[in-house]
């Protein structure tokens, strides 16, 4: 493997440390390396804190004088919640800069390689940028789009069904696929569902992992505001927020109910008498949202699908057959009329459980 790989794959695995965590920043790692031997690491944490680049060079001390830093992302030359980490570079006497990508925030797109050239820093860029773009694909379109990364994660039967034709979805997906899901809501800023999913299933949509340091918000699309006053997902909102986005039609006697309970009500324009989902996830970005992760139900997720507002879908596929011509498949609404309107799907990867299979692709 090539010496600049083999320190990049590094800066990647400190970087993946901090997915989840730093929204709506990027998750950035960084490894300084001085004559063939690393001196300091480093990554960025949390949102507000130091950057990946300030603390590898903490981590150095006095030794960066003539060092090379790698870095998953372009270092910053603007001030935002801290100040640009172009100055701690050239001021720590750090003689190269290799990051794996620039900065698709078009306040420092090439600003950071460019001032670091002009005070006589090397720079090479590149060096694994494909592996460093896939950590960081909700950034990349939150700064570029200013809409959050949408990921749509789906528990179905082998035959496409999410429940019996009476309602039942308790539990088509195992043990293991449930875990994996909390550990995903983990590293997520909110998780969205459809009012019926609340009036159906009554789920609470925080996560159950060991490893989650936060909670997502949760959001309820309710164009009508048939949410349950006693829905379980109220009882958890002193750890995390929950946000019912609505119509505006809807009248403020509706409203005060929700309020009570210390939701927040989005007014949203509505689109054939329902929420607009562009509106709504434009709103969210707004509030520094750059993740959000749809688990349904199949009327939410076939709107957002006919409106090619997903990024990437998560199939949970679980060996049973539940059959029944009435019973919901994955993706509702009106569908397609031909094939050629179809979303397809790209860079599938598999992955297995003790039982179930999940299908994880990105939309073309």
């Amino acid at each position: 493997m090539h010496t600049d790989e083999r320190y990049m794959q590094l800066a990647i695995r400190l970087a993946k440390r901090a997915q989840g965590l730093t929204s709506p920043n990027p998750a950035v790692g960084a490894v300084i390396v001085k004559s063939g031997r690393v001196i300091g690491k480093g990554y960025h944490k949390r949102c507000g804190l130091p950057h990946a680049e300030i603390n590898a060079i903490k981590d150095a001390g006095r030794e960066t004088r003539g060092s090379t830093l790698y870095v998953t992302l372009e270092p910053c030359d603007h001030f935002g919640r801290t100040g640009p980490c172009t100055d701690a570079i050239i001021q720590s006497g750090i003689a190269m800069v290799v990051a794996a990508m620039k900065d698709p925030n078009p306040l420092n797109n090439g600003r950071g390689i460019s001032k670091l050239n002009r005070y006589g820093i090397k720079t090479s860029i590149g060096i694994l940028e494909d592996e460093s773009r896939s950590i960081n694909l909700p950034y990349i379109k939150y700064i570029t789009k200013r809409l959050p990364y949408v990921t749509v994660k789906i528990a179905e039967s082998i035959d496409g069904k999410i429940a019996t034709d009476s309602g039942q979805s308790r539990w088509i997906t195992d043990e293991d696929s449930r875990r994996y899901v909390h550990v995903l809501r983990s590293k997520v800023d909110a998780v969205m569902v459809g009012v019926n999913t609340v009036i159906k299933d009554d789920p609470l949509l925080l996560s159950k992992a060991a490893s989650a340091k936060r909670q997502p918000a949760r959001i309820i699309v309710d164009s009508h505001l048939r949410t349950p006053i006693g829905a379980k997902i109220f009882s958890g909102i002193h750890i995390s927020k929950v946000l019912i986005a609505t119509a505006k039609k809807n009248p403020a006697r509706k409203i005060k109910p929700y309020e009570n309970k210390g939701a927040k009500v989005l007014f949203l324009r509505s689109k054939a008498g329902r929420v607009d989902l562009k509106s709504l996830l434009a709103e969210l970005a707004r509030m520094e949202m750059a993740h959000v992760l749809v688990e349904g139900g199949g009327e939410l997720v076939g709107s957002l699908a006919k409106e090619r507002l997903v990024d990437r879908f998560l199939f949970f596929i679980a060996p049973k057959i539940i059959g029944g011509k009435n019973a919901p498949g994955a993706v509702g609404g009106d569908g397609i009329e031909r094939m050629d309107q179809a979303i397809i799907l790209k860079k599938m990867k598999i992955k297995r459980f003790k039982r179930d299979v999940m299908i994880d692709a990105e939309v073309l």
